[in-house]
């Protein structure tokens, strides 16, 4: 199992707009081959550097499926409109890949 996690420093006062974002978004991940779950997930908020950081977090079968819904079209429409959110990030996501080694 792999793990694919983007972490994003949203604006403070910009959180919601970037939940409905996501929550609108068409990833059309459900038909990828590989994918097994989808959470958005939401941390602190940062009053002293101006950010609320959360985290995009994929569950996928192997990382050889993730890296292929990384090339393929779904990839490409789910991050067409990604350019037009600037406003709502305190820099680029960062992103971090994990291999299951061990889980109940």
């Amino acid at each position: 199992m792999y793990i694919a996690m983007n972490r994003f420093k949203v604006v403070i006062g910009l959180e919601s707009d970037f939940e409905t974002v996501w929550r609108e978004r068409d990833s059309q991940l459900s038909e990828v081959l590989g994918f097994l779950e989808f959470r958005l997930l939401r941390g602190k908020t940062n009053m002293d550097e101006g950010y609320t950081l959360f985290s995009s977090h994929t569950t996928w079968r192997s990382e050889e499926d993730f890296l292929n819904w990384t090339k393929s079209e779904n990839f490409r429409l789910a991050h067409r409109s990604a350019g037009e959110n600037k406003r709502l990030y305190w820099g680029p996501p960062q992103f971090e890949g994990f291999t299951v080694v061990s889980g109940i």
